[in-house]
């Protein structure tokens, strides 16, 4: 259903009796169109009145909204062209001590309310009959409600919704900690099937024997690396006699066989 904003009176200009004993009822008939013609431009100054002062108003509030964006900008570029990345290293500590952004910005409340009705609007609601006397029941009541709110209640519509919003924070809650009882179970469970699957491997397996690697001898490798190929004694054949029992060869050892002393 459409709310009529603003209503421009008389609607009907000819319409209406004409009193009793008047002479010429042409003239008074022109007459009284002529003045309900001045009533509607009367009423249409008026209400053109209020419609330029919010415009005005939605107009001034526009130009603030902007002024302080465009002062956010004018902050914002001055610093960016300070910025040199190639010199500058912001540390991942300082980034973490920054204090995080916070607008300034208020937001608009209680948009909807007596305070901010319009001029036509809250005439019109001065015009409207009131409400029957409802509330002088409430002392009779049993459940102490207003009597009145059972005809009109301006704050249902904010009751239902705060409901609405409780009932959502509170499904939500309940989610959570349903996740995090199921969570728990499911951890729960793969930390005893792991259990018994260990054991299981342990009572079938018996004593498993594990192989150690051998530590790596960098001295003896490089040692063997000094041989051509021919002459490098093989790992899995009886250590070379050359060798002494950390894997060197012995300084003597090192020479042709031609040049060493042959044995008395």
């Amino acid at each position: 259903m459409p709310l009529v904003k603003r209503i421009i009176e008389p609607r009907y200009l000819c319409r209406g009796t004409l009193p009793d004993g008047v002479a010429s009822e042409l003239e008074c008939v022109t007459n009284s169109t002529l003045a309900a013609v001045i009533k509607q431009l009367g009423g249409l100054s008026r209400h053109a009145e209020d419609i330029f002062g919010e415009l005005f108003t939605e107009a001034n509030s526009f130009y603030l909204r902007m002024n302080s964006l465009q002062e956010r900008v004018d902050l914002l570029a001055v610093k960016v062209t300070q910025l040199d990345s190639t010199v500058e290293e912001v540390s991942l500590q300082d980034i973490n001590m920054r204090k995080a952004f916070r607008s300034s910005t208020i937001q608009d409340q209680q948009v909807v309310s007596r305070s901010s009705i319009l001029n036509p609007v809250l005439e019109m609601y001065q015009r409207c009959d009131k409400p029957p006397p409802l509330n002088i029941l409430t002392p009779y009541r049993d459940d102490k409600k207003d009597g009145l709110k059972f005809y009109t209640d301006p704050s249902y519509f904010f009751s239902l919704w705060k409901e609405k919003m409780l009932q959502a924070t509170e499904n939500k809650r309940k989610e959570k900690r349903r996740q995090k009882v199921h969570l728990s179970v499911c951890l729960c469970l793969s930390v005893c099937l792991s259990v018994q699957e260990q054991k299981h491997v342990e009572e079938s397996s018996g004593r498993e024997v594990k192989k150690v690697r051998k530590a790596r001898n960098r001295r003896q490798e490089w040692n063997l690396m000094a041989y051509d190929k021919e002459l490098r004694p093989d790992a899995r054949v009886t250590p070379s006699p050359y060798h002494t029992s950390d894997g060197s060869m012995s300084p003597d050892r090192w020479l042709p066989y031609w040049n060493r002393e042959l044995p008395v």
